[in-house]
């Protein structure tokens, strides 16, 4: 079983690092608005919805601020969000996928454009790096649930393809369209997860020994993430050690 790889740490490091909550709270909102307006507004009636709020419990949002993010769905006045994905290449070759979901998607493709410029980068055209991608589903369990052989064998029997074990936790990919009833059979087997969604993994990461690159990289990686319409952003990287270390 492989330890769990370096670009799921990256893709983490804001989160752990408990930065950037106040817009973690706003994306998680802005999830939970979409998902319960293109749906059912009761979370046991539409998976996605499900998901979102379980995410959104998982970060420690408070119960209000979830029902104010369902209610306002509801609302004749209700912003309308449109789902975009940005594909483009970063400093040193790595491949980047970008999630956004805005109300003005001329200011969200300037915004993102500039990042990718600004910081040595090169926003491309839609499939341009998709192909280097696989989009699953990702479910996280603390490493408190069990031994790897434990969860492993449990995600079998769930329906999962694939798990990654480390000290630090447990990560189960399942095919996208069956992460809603995976997530549900690893609950009732192994209790609460930590997080469940869909992602965009890596197929083949490259890794990035060059300390200029990295650092500039990972400028670009912030400045996008710290963007009010971007949800989600991955690279297929893995940094070495040496530069690890050193960031």
């Amino acid at each position: 079983m492989a330890g769990h790889s370096k670009w799921a740490n990256i893709q983490h490091r804001k989160g752990k690092q408990d930065k950037l909550r106040a817009k973690l709270f706003s994306k998680l909102s802005k999830e939970i608005t979409v998902a319960a307006k293109m749906g059912d507004p009761d979370p046991d009636k539409n998976p996605r919805l499900r998901l979102a709020v379980k995410e959104a419990r998982a970060s420690s949002m408070p119960k209000d601020v979830i029902d104010r993010a369902i209610k306002k769905s509801q609302g004749g006045d209700a912003d309308t969000y449109e789902e975009i994905r940005y594909e483009g290449y970063g400093p040193g070759g790595v491949a980047i996928m970008v999630e956004a979901m805005t109300d003005n998607r001329n200011r969200t493709a300037s915004n993102v454009r500039s990042y990718f410029t600004k910081n040595g980068g090169d926003l491309g055209q839609s499939g341009s790096v998709a192909f280097m991608f696989d989009r699953v589903g990702e479910i996280v369990f603390p490493a408190s649930v069990g031994d790897a052989d434990t969860v492993m064998m449990a995600a079998l029997e769930a329906g999962a393809d694939d798990v990654e074990s480390d000290d630090e936790g447990h990560w189960i990919y399942c095919a996208d369209s069956a992460l809603g009833d995976v997530a549900a059979a690893l609950e009732s087997a192994l209790g609460e997860y930590q997080s469940a969604k869909l992602i965009w993994k890596p197929q083949a990461p490259a890794e990035v020994a060059d300390m200029e690159a990295a650092q500039k990289l990972m400028k670009l990686i912030d400045a996008l993430e710290e963007d009010d319409d971007v949800q989600t952003v991955t690279g297929n990287f893995d940094l070495s050690e040496d530069v690890a270390a050193q960031l």
